[in-house]
């Protein structure tokens, strides 16, 4: 399947905005940029989506912000891939500096790959927040068990050994069930807010290629009219007052339809020339 997407298909036409609102809706994550998803630990937690069980977690950061900790990313992807017998080459090199569109169409291959897989139905079993939590807490665990076995000169002042920060994707565990109503509470809230953030940007980009078709129809009007067989032509003078027209506030068409009612009057009254006389011929 992966081989049979090439550069021409439709999956290379979607837009960045599109694709943001698939990852954000499908992983409960609020990207507002493609270079944000460079890291690669989007990538991994959509095929364990796609595929569950099939990604090691665990071995996913989301919180990689060198190239050395993206490139881990990149290779666990790389090694679902290759499980999967997806034949797709992940220019990983391109991918880890941020730039927007690398990113984008490595993104696109991967929409169109996974809705190959699942027909685009988002899989509702499946908890992107638990399993990135999930992950977490796999490699807290293996850091607590490295920490017991620390040498006892390695603990502070207090007494007490060094402390783990939690997950960031997760954030701390609420100790009450009123802390974690309201931690649900919030939750559901901040994503209402993303979805109508998507929309709101999905709803602008689909303004702004309506925007773009019209103008570059005008700009075919226009040049048509600046050919030098017709730039002259009453219909032309026409359509250019309208096009040219500097007060957006008033509609030119009147003043362009009074500018041809009074040329094809003035057209009509013009006296038809006279014959020439006829000259005798000599015999």
């Amino acid at each position: 399947m992966a081989s049979s997407i090439g550069v021409m298909d439709g999956a290379y036409f979607v837009g960045r905005n599109e694709i943001l609102s698939w990852i954000n809706n499908r992983l409960h994550l609020n990207l507002s940029r493609i270079e944000e998803a460079a890291s690669g630990a989007v990538q991994c937690q959509m095929m364990d989506m796609t595929f569950p069980g099939v990604v090691p977690m665990h071995k996913v950061n989301f919180d990689a912000k060198s190239e050395y900790d993206m490139i881990q990313n990149y290779k666990v992807l790389q090694e679902v891939f290759n499980k999967l017998k997806i034949e797709k080459h992940i220019e990983v090199s391109r991918l880890v500096k941020g730039r927007p569109l690398d990113n984008l169409e490595f993104l696109q291959w991967m929409k169109r790959y996974c809705d190959s897989v699942n027909g685009g139905i988002m899989n509702e079993n499946y908890n992107p927040v638990e399993r990135r939590c999930k992950g977490g807490k796999d490699r807290n665990n293996r850091s607590l068990k490295s920490a017991k076995s620390l040498p006892v000169n390695t603990m502070n002042n207090s007494g007490s050994g060094h402390t783990l920060s939690p997950n960031k994707t997760c954030g701390p565990k609420q100790s009450r069930s009123s802390g974690g109503a309201g931690a649900a509470s919030s939750l559901a809230e901040i994503q209402a807010l993303s979805k109508q953030v998507t929309d709101l940007k999905l709803s602008v980009d689909l303004l702004e290629k309506e925007r773009d078709f019209y103008f570059s129809k005008l700009r075919d009007i226009e040049i048509l009219c600046q050919t030098t067989e017709l730039e002259n032509e009453p219909m032309s003078v026409a359509v250019k007052k309208i096009l040219y027209a500097a007060d957006a506030s008033e509609s030119p068409l009147e003043e362009a339809q009074e500018y041809l009612n009074q040329t094809l009057h003035a057209v009509e009254e013009e006296p038809e020339p006279e014959p020439e006389p006829e000259t005798e011929t000599e015999a």
